[in-house]
């Protein structure tokens, strides 16, 4: 499944972001995640917040800045690490 085919449904934020996703559920025991989702049970450890939060702040930026811009924004607003930032942001992107 694609980003843009996991769009949530959450009423008035549908019409605020076209780049609203789902976390993905957590993977069978023994599956690793391939590609950004492998960075985001790291992600809620060492930051502490749940990824679709993340996910949700990543969106919502998306809709008036550029890939990069909101990476730097995480980085310096949030204190994420560019590994963690650039996963988020391309999960939704």
């Amino acid at each position: 499944m694609t980003c843009r085919a996991a769009v949530v449904t959450r009423g008035y934020r549908d019409a605020m972001s076209t780049h609203r996703v789902t976390a993905p559920e957590p993977p069978a025991d023994g599956v690793q995640p391939k590609g950004p989702a492998s960075y985001f049970p790291s992600i809620e450890k060492t930051y502490g917040r749940p990824v679709q939060e993340w996910l949700d702040l990543v969106a919502d930026r998306l809709d008036d800045h550029q890939h990069m811009e909101v990476v730097g924004w995480l980085k310096s607003e949030h204190g994420l690490g560019h590994g963690h930032a650039n996963a988020l942001v391309a999960y939704c992107d």
